[in-house]
């Protein structure tokens, strides 16, 4: 008998991708991807973040299948794994334009704070962990 899944588990799923972009520096990097390779360094110089901090969101993105690595001699060149994701940010960015300051003012994850900070962030790996263990 099979057994059946609850609509939790049925949107884990889902709620890892989102996840996975609900960090501004991973947006960051998936917006600059979006127009092509791009090195560590280069993502660095653009985004104006450390390398280890470029290094371990696009580890998360790779753990999420969202990019790529693609070595050439002693540097890797990263790109977006699926045009979908183009698709995606169009839609969100749709929603925003719809939905207007409702979303930046969520006490839960909006942007109210002086500094423009989101509500909620973390490492992807370990928050899907722990809602996974709910």
């Amino acid at each position: 008998m099979p057994s059946a899944v609850g609509p939790r588990q049925e949107l884990m799923p889902a709620a890892a991708l989102f996840h996975s972009l609900s960090d501004a520096t991973r947006l960051a990097i998936v917006q600059h991807l979006a127009l092509g390779e791009a090195r560590v360094v280069d993502l660095t110089e653009r985004l104006g973040s450390a390398q280890s901090t470029i290094s371990a969101h696009l580890a998360c993105l790779r753990d999420c299948g969202l990019v790529v690595g693609r070595p050439e001699g002693r540097q890797m060149f990263y790109s977006l794994t699926r045009p979908e994701l183009l698709d995606l940010l169009t839609a969100a960015e749709t929603l925003l334009a719809a939905t207007g300051s409702a979303v930046v003012l969520c006490p839960n994850f909006g942007t109210g704070s002086a500094d423009g900070s989101i509500g909620r962030t973390g490492v992807c790996a370990d928050d899907v962990v722990e809602a996974r263990d709910e």
